[in-house]
């Protein structure tokens, strides 16, 4: 039996921009199934790993393997069919305004598929129910709270069936009770569909509950990786810093100069 080959491996990934190096040699292999979390302080690349891992924008130095598939330097044509096997969730959900909910996530299907109009609408269907949004299609973003945009997000990007979930901080600005049931969401989804998901947050407490393992960026590395109660046992003064939310430590002993 041949093994799958991972969902995302990325080998000594390095990205510089204008002389400022925002990673700096990272190294992350995750299959499917599996909920990896990255963690860091605000501006420390986390983002720009996702628009990396995505192909949005081509690494300095460094692999971007996408299920077997080297991505660095291939066209946008290439580039495009990779992505339609990657469903992102933006931290704001990122709907379209003007449309409506189903149309919202009927949007890829469009875009991507050429099926008949009541197969959009049965699969659009079939996507609300699995984020708990059943019979929403009618109502306009506008309408929703925001756990309720985040929900259509996700059932948008879970549209075209891909093997890879990206989430850039899933829980940002939600309520803790709204917050814990987008992350039940993420879990159960991962379960369901076995979906490698790549979470992008700074929220510790939301991820205790989802990832498998994370990752704690810093300084362009990653200074730790693995279950979380590992990570919340290390000795590592800045790791402890970030997990406890200290403002004194070594992540912010160099801030100002």
């Amino acid at each position: 039996m041949t093994q799958e080959p991972a969902s995302i491996e990325l080998k000594k990934l390095r990205y510089v921009i204008n002389g400022t190096v925002v990673l700096d040699g990272v190294d992350l292999t995750m299959g499917r199934g599996e909920i990896v979390a990255i963690l860091g302080r605000s501006g420390t690349g986390k983002t720009t790993l996702l628009r990396l891992i995505m192909g949005l924008v081509p690494p300095t130095s460094g692999h971007i393997k996408i299920n077997g598939l080297d991505i660095v330097g291939l066209s946008e044509q290439e580039l495009d069919l990779i992505r339609a096997d990657m469903g992102m969730v933006f931290q704001g959900a990122a709907l379209f305004d003007s449309m409506t909910v189903g149309d919202n996530v009927a949007f890829g299907l469009v875009e991507h598929r050429r099926l008949p109009a009541s197969q959009v609408a049965g699969r659009v269907r079939e996507l609300l129910e699995m984020v708990d949004m059943a019979g929403a299609e009618h109502l306009m973003p506008a309408q929703l709270s925001g756990g309720m945009r985040k929900r259509v997000g996700i059932a948008r990007a879970l549209a075209l069936q891909p093997s890879i979930m990206l989430y850039d901080e899933p829980t940002a600005g939600l309520d803790p009770i709204s917050a814990a049931a987008i992350d039940n969401l993420i879990h159960r989804l991962c379960e369901q569909v076995r979906v490698a998901t790549l979470i992008v947050s700074h929220d510790v407490h939301s991820l205790r509950r989802v990832a498998d393992r994370a990752a704690l960026l810093d300084k362009g590395i990653f200074r730790a990786m693995g279950p979380l109660p590992e990570l919340e046992a290390s000795g590592d003064p800045a790791i402890r810093q970030f997990l406890s939310g200290s403002p004194e430590g070594p992540l912010t002993r160099h801030a100002g100069h």
